[in-house]
């Protein structure tokens, strides 16, 4: 799919009214020449979340978010921008035109197919599964009764039952004039070993539709009844719309809640994932009965960055939810794990036990001390949650229990299981925390455990606890306050770029947005486009640089005299200029010193001496 024109951008955000677009997934109440609404994107009693339609902007003065039309679909969507812009594209009749190849075309047609092809075995499925009078839909029913599953949660998943013939399907879809060949790449029918025909993939098995964010259905679980023969759980294919590791059970249902919840509770497998729904858990997601992919992890990074993980405790489960532990963290998640006993799973018990114990068992997890026979209501339940237990702590018991810790070789296989674990954690303090209290829980030294940990990976660092940090060289909030100040004024009337062009280059800026800001508005200037706070702001993908943007325009002028402010600006900027400058020929000749780099750090030297000369100069 290639990039989107601006021209399409513009012609889109223009037909798009910001306040009737952001009224249809909040009230909006008018305050003078804007409006006033509860932020969605965080938890508010007082309204601070401004639209303005003048500008076509929005600007919660809450939590910071900001920006256009897009960026607020995005945000609220949970999409890129490029599918933000077909979003709303479609939704006031603006036409994408395709750069597609031919080749591309038809891909995409078939895509479209297919999923209308889905969507019309999900329907046919259900209707069997709630009106069939076959005595095989009755069991199906009865099955589902019997784990649990009501008619609510039934309709809101779609399940659904494939009759036990060996055409069903095949013949539904034929009516509705689909071809074989079709059916086929949707993964719903097999061809006959004979060559002579097709028969149903899927059949007397209760159906669980896997649907992808949008609700689209993407591909179908199938489990046996108890009394069936074969494989108890059968999946469709991967196909042209379908990737098994790209997807979660139940996300399209869980996502809103999960974004409001800041958590999600992923599970195993279906039925895992649907009792604790329907018992209302609703932040729970389903990793299709695999150790979750890198995939999966950046769609739950969308909507939160905090996982509690609660797999079923068998060898399966455990090995799943090993292996996914280290995708969490080198996507940066934030992991907790919360356990069942042996035997144990989240269908099960909540269906024995109920949702008060089910939340108490994973409550259990994240506190050693909680009274699992207490009440506790689903308040109690998220504010608990997220103190489930560590991921260090959890890994070390299963390494713990599996090998003991009596001998040399044991600890060595456990510090084999958890080093590349801590490697994977993206901050270096809790890398070293962590190295430290593995240290002590195995009693070797961090010395000894260092040199392992020194072998894990590719480039790692030679030290792990220690390492050289160049001092701040200047006050940061300070900086930004000045650079803030200074695209101000550039915002607010054009006359002041060049001036500042004259003065200052982006990389003078050591906000990284602002300077992104400060390039384009050059940029803008160069080739005599119009600068104003609309066409700036339309100008950016990066949500982060829209919503600097909309917080720089809708903070209150500052009086004063603007020339005086603009002088103090640049002179502030220039200082903090030369300090930066100043301290990093320091640290060169630091480093060049430990080094043992006597020449090279005696060149610095002279430098550093003429640079302060230069600046004494420039001062008198």
């Amino acid at each position: 799919m290639g990039l989107i024109p601006e021209e399409i951008i513009a012609q889109t955000i223009d037909r798009c009214d910001i306040v009737e677009t952001i009224s249809s997934y909040i009230p909006l109440k008018r305050v003078g020449r804007s409006f006033k609404a509860v932020c969605p994107f965080h938890h508010e009693k007082t309204p601070s979340f401004i639209v303005n339609p003048d500008k076509q902007i929005f600007h919660c003065f809450g939590c910071g978010v900001g920006g256009n039309v897009i960026n607020f679909v995005m945000r609220q969507e949970r999409m890129e921008f490029p599918e933000a812009i077909r979003f709303l594209a479609q939704k006031v009749n603006v036409i994408i035109p395709s750069d597609e190849t031919p080749q591309a075309h038809h891909a995409n047609n078939i895509r479209q197919a297919i999923l209308r092809v889905n969507a019309l075995a999900a329907a046919f499925f259900h209707k069997t599964l709630l009106a069939d009078q076959s005595p095989a839909a009755k069991n199906a029913r009865e099955y589902l009764k019997d784990r649990g599953i009501d008619l609510d949660a039934v309709r809101v998943f779609q399940l659904g039952f494939a009759l036990d013939q060996w055409d069903a399907l095949l013949t539904h879809l034929k009516q509705e004039g689909i071809s074989l060949g079709l059916m086929e790449k949707a993964g719903l029918i097999i061809p006959r070993e004979s060559g002579q025909g097709y028969y149903d993939r899927f059949r007397n098995r209760i159906i669980f539709p896997i649907f992808d964010t949008r609700a689209h259905c993407r591909a179908f679980g199938a489990r046996a009844l108890d009394n069936a023969e074969g494989a108890k759980y059968l999946n469709s294919p991967e196909t042209i719309i379908y990737t098994k590791g790209h997807h979660l059970y139940g996300f399209h249902l869980a996502k809103q809640a999960v974004a409001e919840e800041d958590c999600v509770v992923i599970v195993e497998g279906y039925v895992d994932c649907l009792i604790p729904y329907q018992a209302g858990v609703r932040n729970i997601v389903a990793s299709l009965g695999t150790a979750l992919t890198v995939e999966q992890v950046r769609l739950l990074r969308r909507y939160t960055p905090r996982v509690v993980m609660l797999f079923d405790m068998d060898p399966a489960g455990e090995a799943a939810m090993m292996r996914s532990l280290d995708t969490l963290i080198e996507e940066g998640m934030e992991v907790r794990v919360a356990t069942l006993t042996d035997g144990e799973d989240p269908d099960s018990f909540v269906r024995r036990e109920g949702l008060v114990k089910f939340q108490s068992r994973i409550v259990d997890a994240i506190q050693d001390n909680a009274d699992a026979s207490s009440p506790l209501n689903m308040e109690d339940y998220r504010s608990r949650i997220a103190g489930a237990k560590l991921v260090f702590d959890y890994k070390l018991d299963v390494l713990t229990r599996r090998h003991g810790m009596q001998t040399a070789d044991a600890k060595a296989q456990i510090a084999a299981g958890m080093l590349p674990t801590i490697y994977r954690f993206p901050n270096e303090l809790i890398k070293a925390e962590n190295l430290k209290r593995l240290a002590r829980a195995l009693d070797v030294s961090e010395a000894a455990l260092a040199k392992e940990y020194q072998k894990v990976g590719q480039a790692i660092s030679t030290t792990i606890t220690a390492h050289l940090h160049e001092p701040p060289a200047v006050n940061q909030a300070r900086a930004s306050v000045v650079e803030r100040g200074l695209l101000k004024l550039m915002i607010e009337k054009e006359e002041w770029i060049p001036r500042v062009r004259q003065e200052l280059t982006p990389e003078d800026f050591q906000d990284t947005k602002i300077r992104v800001a400060i390039t384009r508005i050059f940029d803008f200037f160069e080739n005599g486009k119009r600068i104003d706070t609309v066409n700036l702001i339309n100008s950016f993908e990066d949500a982060a640089v829209s919503q600097m943007l909309t917080g720089i325009v809708t903070e209150e002028e500052v009086a004063g005299d603007r020339e005086k402010m603009y002088q103090d600006y640049i002179s502030r900027i220039k200082h903090d200029q030369m300090k930066t400058r100043r301290q990093k020929i320091l640290q060169q000749i630091r480093e060049a010193e430990s080094a043992g780099n006597f020449a090279r750090a005696s060149e610095l030297s002279q430098q550093f001496n003429q640079f302060i000369k230069y600046e004494g100069f420039k001062k008198v």
